[in-house]
């Protein structure tokens, strides 16, 4: 494919400034049960290629599943068309920066080819777990879903580059819903929505157990229905790490798209509160908070060898000691930055993917994570709450008393242990946030009152919110790596026309200080 690849670049005119050719090859899988039925049994191929071409300053690009020498040289006539129309409507050069060619291969560690399961097998597996949640009359629904996606790439450019990768990512889930009278509430496992996805083989789906972990979730299913309702008020709260996973998402992820910052997403999926002037400059969060991108975690979802411009998978600090320090970026957008930002000096960090051979490749989140927590930096993150005159940073909410908490880094049990009053929440059910990221509200399955240091009684219908600054500000304590997972996200959408994209989000679980909880006076 890698020949085919380069057959294809052969034919470009000598004019271009740069081009590059990806070959793709997608396989799919998902299974689904409703109420003992399979529902959903689907399995799906796709292959093609596309051109994107850079002339005059202007990108163009076309794709296609020919690959006849007829085909391809149409293809090629349509992206170079498409950069002549787009010459006369240009504002700027696109301008790229420098980046060594690679020439390399990667492959996602499997252990078990999930291709390679028996259907019989899988589907099994799904049924048993689908009844074990039945374990009462009032379970209306019980459902099960299992996914299994393998991506074969093959990117070539004329700088030299040459990158063969093959991508595998599997994932499972199960959900049961209960109703009485008028009131209906739902429980997952491992994570709401398709469950826990991983870049592993069928091996993640044998470790979660599902059918073990059925009566549970059918049981706290059922209980929700007579729990009481999560009270409304100002509240110290923990979020669950699979909870946590989509906060970052939201609030930290699609904020430090850099395309998104510099307006290309805003008549679709709003633009940032994160703009250029805060780089470096801004406490988006208390001096406990780490924010990663990193495509190179085992396992997670956003984890690969080389972006689809192919530069190499990066961990990158976005934000370090609760200060902003960088964006995900692509080979353009960094050298806008660096007009905009003077400080800003670097390349780009690898995060730009598309969602089939059909689509122009675009900044996407890799691997967002918050760092777990370390419990002996305690007194070093403690001196970063004042600066070198010995007084606090400014803007910040944790110099209205919060302290770093001596559950720093430890176990989930004991933070809830140093925690005298408070809400512990899981498992997202709902969510809204604004086209900057700033305001937003949550809702949770479920969730359980703290008191004294102990977990009491479950809370049903537990929402949350805040704005994004002022709420990881208040963060005063993280779990350590013990309670540390990546959660992935298959169903990021992005884009016009829009592409799904998976994403990972590795997250222990965390304390927050005041948190605004429930239908709130203002």
């Amino acid at each position: 494919m890698i020949k085919q690849a380069q057959e294809i670049l052969s034919l470009l005119p000598s004019s271009i400034q740069y081009a590059d050719v990806r070959i793709v090859d997608q396989q799919s899988e998902q299974i689904a049960t409703k109420d003992g039925v399979v529902e959903a049994l689907e399995s799906s191929t796709s292959r093609g290629y596309n051109v994107r071409i850079l002339k005059n300053g202007v990108w163009g690009f076309a794709a296609s599943n020919d690959s006849s020498k007829e085909g391809v040289e149409a293809t090629i006539k349509k992206a170079m068309e498409i950069t002549r129309a787009s010459t006369r409507y240009k504002q700027e050069d696109v301008a790229l920066d420098d980046q060594k060619p690679v020439k390399a291969t990667y492959k996602t560690p499997v252990t078990e080819d999930p291709f390679a399961v028996p259907m019989e097998e899988k589907i099994t597996l799904l049924l048993e777990a689908d009844k074990a949640q039945r374990v009462s009359d009032t379970i209306a629904i019980s459902q099960t879903s299992y996914q299994a996606n393998r991506e074969k790439k093959y990117f070539v450019s004329t700088i030299g580059s040459e990158i063969e990768q093959e991508i595998t990512w599997t994932g499972a889930g199960i959900e049961a819903s209960a109703v009485s009278g008028g009131e209906f509430q739902n429980r997952s496992y491992p994570n709401s929505f398709r469950g826990q996805n991983q870049t592993r083989g069928f091996e993640l789906v044998r470790e979660l157990k599902l059918a073990e972990h059925a009566p549970r979730i059918g049981q706290e299913a059922v209980d929700l229905l007579t729990a009481d309702l999560c009270p409304s008020g100002t509240f110290d709260i923990i979020l669950d790490g699979n909870q946590l996973g989509l906060q970052i998402h939201e609030s930290c992820g699609h904020a430090v798209e850099l395309d998104r910052v510099l307006g290309y997403e805003a008549s679709y999926a709003g633009t940032s509160f994160l703009t250029p002037e805060k780089l470096f400059d801004f406490q988006y969060g208390s001096p406990i908070v780490n924010l990663t991108a990193d495509a190179t975690i085992p396992g997670g979802l956003g984890t690969f060898g080389y972006d689809d411009e192919g530069v190499p998978a990066q961990r990158t600090f976005l934000v370090k000691n609760g200060m902003f320090e960088d964006y995900i970026t692509s080979r353009e957008t960094v050298t806008t930055l660096h007009k905009i930002n003077p400080k800003y000096n670097k390349k780009s960090n690898g995060t730009v993917r598309a969602s089939s051979w059909s689509r122009l490749p675009m900044i996407r989140m890799t691997n967002i994570n918050l760092e777990p927590g370390d419990k002996r930096d305690i007194s070093r993150q403690a001196q970063t709450l004042h600066n070198s005159n010995g007084s606090k940073a400014p803007g910040a909410s944790w110099r209205n008393g919060l302290k770093i908490s001596s559950a720093h880094g430890g176990s989930l049990e004991e933070l809830i242990a140093d925690t005298k009053y408070g809400i512990f929440m899981s498992t997202n059910r709902s969510w809204s946030i604004d086209d900057k990221r700033y305001n937003f509200q949550f809702g949770t399955e479920i969730a359980w009152e703290i008191k004294d240091g102990k977990l009491g009684r479950m809370l049903k219908n537990p929402t949350y919110q805040g704005i994004t600054p002022e709420f990881w500000n208040s963060c005063d304590a993280i779990c350590g790596r013990g309670e540390w997972t990546v959660w992935g996200t298959p169903n990021c959408g992005k884009g016009q026309p829009s592409q799904i994209m998976y994403t990972g989000h590795g997250a222990s679980p965390a304390r927050f200080r005041n948190v605004k909880v429930g239908v709130v006076k203002w």
